[in-house]
């Protein structure tokens, strides 16, 4: 065999491994953002993490993919900047099986999102179809600002579409960052909710205590109404020092409290008691737990759905005051092929054949 039939065979080899080579999916892949930069700023910024599952897969086929949605984002990130493991899962389609339902509520999930209008009754939170858009075109801000009092707006976001870029609605986002709703979480919402219904609140002549029951889940405090007629001399933990205040323009939720008319509103941790002390005693005393922190209409939340790689979903609200509920959804790794490794292994074996054909070639010519 000559150099030039040499090469022959091995570019026909080459050509033909390229050809009959098989493509095959590659291993999961991880959105590091959840744990760099862009994670942190928005746990920091009030938004929650959920899962949404494993990409390209049936959550309600496969329910594997609800416990290990939730370790994958574990590793990655805390839920919550009240708490770690996440509470919040969507689930495609329109119905909600018994099966699954009873796996996300063993995963100790407590929020169940998605397009049915009712789930088995087995614990599970069913959180608020969204109602519209943040995508150009779709967005409407009428529906938003007609929403029936304490009540949550999930507003649909999701950034790309295979390989379609989204294009968001900027007149909607500069709208809606202006209005005086409570920015909030499905999580962060209902616990809050729950905080409220669980304070207990006891009038004893110029002194009213109010205690927030302990929680085995995120630390999210919860709001209430107290009605007197009587001044207050002041706030104060079971420390002696002083219970923040807040203004009426707060819309992310903190604890404190600031003055109404005909009383206080009031929010704290879980766990803890606080004593209100009154200038007189008052007549007329009343307590009621709240649904919206800081007195507002409504609430609303943006819900990221198929959320597998942060950026590019939060590139557009970069610096946003709005609060997104992100349902996180792993990542299928890019597709390996296995033409590379082959042509590899052919270059490797056909490279010591080629320096010993030449030297043997060069020696005879001698």
């Amino acid at each position: 065999m000559d150099i030039r039939s040499f090469r022959a065979t091995l570019m026909l080899a080459v050509l033909l491994t390229s050809i009959t080579a098989p493509t095959v999916a590659g291993e999961w892949s991880d959105d590091t953002w959840l744990e760099n930069i862009i994670g942190p700023e928005r746990l920091e910024n009030g938004d929650e993490f959920g899962c949404h599952g494993y990409e390209g897969i049936s959550t309600t086929v496969e329910n594997w993919v609800i416990d290990a949605c939730k370790d994958y984002l574990m590793q990655m990130t805390n839920a919550s900047r009240w708490g770690i493991a996440p509470i919040s899962f969507g689930i495609p389609g329109q119905i909600l099986d018994n099966s699954t339902a009873d796996q996300l509520a063993s995963s100790d999930f407590m929020i169940v999102g998605g397009k049915f209008s009712q789930i088995p009754s087995n614990g599970l939170i069913l959180a608020p179809q969204t109602t519209t858009s943040m995508e150009k075109g779709v967005a409407n801000t009428s529906l938003i600002e007609s929403a029936e009092e304490d009540t949550l707006v999930s507003i649909y976001w999701r950034a790309r579409i295979d390989d379609l870029r989204v294009r968001e609605d900027k007149d909607a986002i500069s709208w809606l960052e202006g209005q005086p709703y409570w920015f909030t979480t499905w999580g962060e919402w209902n616990l809050h909710r729950l905080a409220g219904q669980s304070t207990s609140v006891v009038f004893d002549g110029t002194q009213i205590t109010s205690t927030s029951q302990p929680t085995s889940t995120w630390s999210v405090p919860g709001s209430t109404l107290l009605q007197f007629d009587a001044e207050v001399s002041g706030v104060f933990d079971s420390f002696g020092e002083q219970h923040p205040m807040f203004s009426s323009e707060v819309r992310k939720l903190e604890i404190g409290w600031r003055q109404v008319e005909g009383g206080i509103l009031l929010t704290q941790a879980p766990g803890t008691t606080l004593t209100i002390q009154l200038e007189s005693e008052p007549d007329n005393l009343h307590s009621t737990p709240l649904t919206t922190f800081n007195n507002h209409h409504h609430a609303v939340t943006i819900v990221g759905h198929h959320t597998t790689n942060l950026f590019q979903w939060t590139t557009d609200f970069v610096n946003s005051e709005l609060v997104f509920t992100w349902l996180i959804e792993r990542p299928a790794g890019i597709e390996k092929s296995l033409f590379l490794p082959a042509l590899a292994l052919v270059i490797l074996i056909a490279t010591p054949m080629t320096i010993r054909y030449l030297i043997r070639k060069d020696v005879e010519s001698q």
